[in-house]
Formats: C-alpha cells, sequence, structure tokens
C-alpha cells in the first residue's frame, strides 16, 4: 500500500484512523445536547444522566484491557471490523430502547465496541513516522464531529428524539466500515521481537504518566470554568458563547500542530504547548473579567489540542508496535474521570477554586517534566544528544 508521504502512512489508513476515531466519541462530544435531550425525552435526572456518561467512558477506556492479549494474537482488521459491527448492532438496539437500564446496558456495549476501535486507531497511529500530525488529525476530527453534532443534534431531537443520535451514529460507522481493511495486521513473530529488543519502557510509562497528568489537571478544570464565570458574575449568556468560541479554537489548535509537524523541536514546542496552558490556567485565578475569562478559555482549549498531538507522538517513539499506545486509551479515560473527581470536594472545601487552579497548574508542569525525562532518555539512548 503506498505511503502518504506528509504523514507516514498509507491515504486509506490514515482516513480510517481519523473518520473511526471521530465517530466513536461523538456521544461524549455532543454531551451537553445529549444531556439535555435524556432529561427531556427520557424523564433522567441528574444522577443517571451521570451514569450513563459515566458507565460510557468507563467502558471505552476499559476496552484497553482486553486489547493486552488479542493485540499481539489477532489480526487488528478483524477486530476492528467486529468491533464496528458490535457499534452497530448497539446502537440500532439503543434507538429502539426506552427503559433506562437497557439503555444503560447498551451504551457500555457500545462503548466496549468504540473504545476497540480507539485502541485500533491509536496504536496504527504509532507507527507513522510523522505520529504528531496524524494525532493532529486525529484530535481534530473528533472536536469538527462533535462541533457538527452539537449544531445539528438540536433540530434533529425536536423532529425525531434520540433516535437521530443512535441512528446516526450507526450511519455513520456502517459508512466507515469498509475502512478497517485498511488497519495493519497483526504484526509477525520476527517483527514483535526486534521490537521487544528496542522498546524501553521506564521513558514509556513516563510518558504515560505526563499524560494522565495532563489529562487529570485539564479535566478539572474545564468541567468546573463555568463555576469560575460564575464567580466572576460573567453572564450565563456570554459564557455560553465564549465557550462554543473555545471550541473552535480547539480545532485550530490540533490542525497547527498537524501543519507543524516535526518542523520544529518537540521540546520547544511541548514546552510552548503546556507553558501557555498553565498560563490560561494563571489568567482564572482571583474574580476574572469578561477578557480576561475570554483570553483564558480561548487560549487554554487551544494549547490543550495543540499539546496532546505532541505528547502522544512522544508516547508512539518508544513504541513504534503501538502496545504502549493502547493504554494512552485506558490513561486518557482515567484522567478525565480523576480530574473532576479531585476538583470536586476541593470545591467544597475551604480552599476552593484557587486550589484546583493551583493543582491543574502543578499537574501541567510535572508533565512537562515528566516527558522532559522521557525524551532524555530516549535521546541519549539512541544519539547521545537531546532534541
Amino acid at each position: 500500500m503506498p505511503t502518504f508521504n506528509a504523514f507516514g502512512l498509507p491515504p486509506l489508513r490514515l482516513l480510517a484512523i481519523i473518520l473511526f476515531a471521530a465517530v466513536v466519541p461523538a456521544v461524549l462530544m455532543t454531551a451537553p445536547a445529549v444531556a439535555a435531550q435524556y432529561a427531556s425525552q427520557l424523564g433522567l435526572g441528574p444522577a443517571r444522566i451521570g451514569q450513563l456518561f459515566g458507565a460510557e467512558l468507563a467502558a471505552m477506556s476499559l476496552a484497553t484491557l482486553p486489547a493486552y492479549y488479542w493485540q499481539p494474537r489477532w489480526d487488528w482488521r478483524q477486530v476492528a471490523r467486529l468491533a464496528a459491527l458490535l457499534f452497530i448492532l448497539a446502537n440500532l438496539a439503543s434507538a429502539l430502547c426506552d427503559g433506562f437500564t437497557q439503555l444503560l446496558a447498551l451504551r457500555v456495549l457500545s462503548a466496549l465496541a468504540g473504545g476497540t476501535l480507539m485502541v485500533v486507531c491509536i496504536a496504527s497511529a504509532a507507527s507513522s513516522q510523522q505520529p504528531d500530525r496524524v494525532y493532529g488529525l486525529w484530535v481534530s476530527g473528533q472536536l469538527i464531529l462533535g462541533a457538527v453534532g452539537l449544531w445539528l443534534l438540536p433540530p434533529l431531537f425536536a423532529e425525531v428524539g434520540l433516535k437521530a443520535l443512535y441512528l446516526g451514529l450507526a450511519l455513520l460507522m456502517g459508512l466507515c466500515l469498509p475502512l478497517a481493511e485498511a488497519f495493519p495486521a497483526a504484526v509477525g513473530q520476527a517483527e514483535r521481537s526486534v521490537q521487544a529488543s528496542t522498546t524501553r519502557w521506564l521513558p514509556g510509562l513516563c510518558g504515560l504518566f505526563a499524560l494522565l497528568l495532563f489529562y487529570s489537571g485539564l479535566s478539572a478544570v474545564w468541567t468546573f470554568i463555568g463555576s469560575v464565570a460564575a464567580a466572576a458574575a460573567i453572564d450565563p449568556a456570554s459564557t455560553g458563547r465564549i465557550l462554543s468560541l473555545a471550541t473552535l479554537m480547539g480545532i485550530v489548535g490540533s490542525l497547527c500542530a498537524t501543519a507543524i509537524g516535526p518542523r520544529w523541536p518537540r521540546n520547544l514546542l511541548l514546552l510552548l504547548g503546556l507553558g501557555l496552558m498553565a498560563a490560561a490556567i494563571g489568567l482564572l485565578l482571583g474574580r476574572p473579567n469578561l477578557p480576561r475569562f475570554a483570553l483564558a478559555a480561548l487560549l487554554f482549549k487551544y494549547c490543550w489540542t495543540f499539546a496532546l498531538p505532541f505528547i502522544l507522538a512522544c508516547l508512539a517513539e518508544h513504541d513504534r508496535q503501538g502496545r504502549l499506545m493502547s493504554s494512552a486509551n485506558l490513561v486518557i479515560g482515567g484522567g478525565l474521570a480523576l480530574g473532576p473527581a479531585i476538583a470536586g470536594p476541593l470545591l467544597e472545601s475551604r480552599h476552593g477554586m484557587p486550589a484546583v487552579l493551583l493543582g491543574a497548574i502543578a499537574c501541567l508542569l510535572l508533565a512537562l517534566i515528566a516527558l522532559m525525562l522521557a525524551r532524555r532518555s530516549r535521546s541519549f539512548a539512541t544519539t547521545g544528544v537531546h532534541p
């Protein structure tokens, strides 16, 4: 299969990575619209709505665990086909389901299938010689489909209800299904032996720790950023407009990462991305006025999606076969859950929002240190110099 030189992957494989990874988390990416529809159509309260989203996130992350078994043994293309078919069936069944318990079980099944597909996508991207660019498009696809969903779903919900979401997901996955053939097959034994001798796990674990800190810090801030605005007496309409613009800035950030790719030193890009992201959180301290809050939110979201592809590319440096990268799916979900779980009690304590924001800044700075240690170790192992 010919390789697309700008991204180091065959074009169809690149397309498969982008499209499958965009469809899989669509429910989570459109959570505000979906949550409102759960409340109005099914009459669910906040606790049960939270259970539905929490179960999807947990199942998508836990799909990593069986991947440790099948990844070195089974054909990834067959796994992707079966997971895509299960995703389609679970969403078709969800469209016909009205009961909470049955819907919860079906959403878990759909998320397990989706998480399996996400593992295949993340691991396949690691084989690229330019993983930062591939992961930039991986992020962009998710953000773009999420933005389109937030725009299209409310009027569709008004017409046909939640069926619009689930049937749409089944249709999109059905359109992606032929692209499963573009994923790589299971790696041969000889290649595994070579990889086993070159993979260095300590730097890889440093990278995973950095990814956990990154997502814990950002999720703690992003989950409660509306509380910062409310405490600063910024009206909800203005907050909503700013956060909508921030979503667009997220798309711009990931596309900028794709455009830059390996042309700039990666250490510099990590320093810029994480450093400016920490500065954006610092702007939220105190009671920011509207311009300062807007600058902080836009810069935060831009740096979030700008830095992420380079963080994932650092992991890929230590694991071109994708075994370590499959753990990224689990770590991302863990970080997304851990951040709000720690921030919530902190907000209710006497320390309040300043403790949350300062803790998030500390997470980002520690993540930067862990990434530099991982890259330093690789540099000495390969060339003896620092990139």
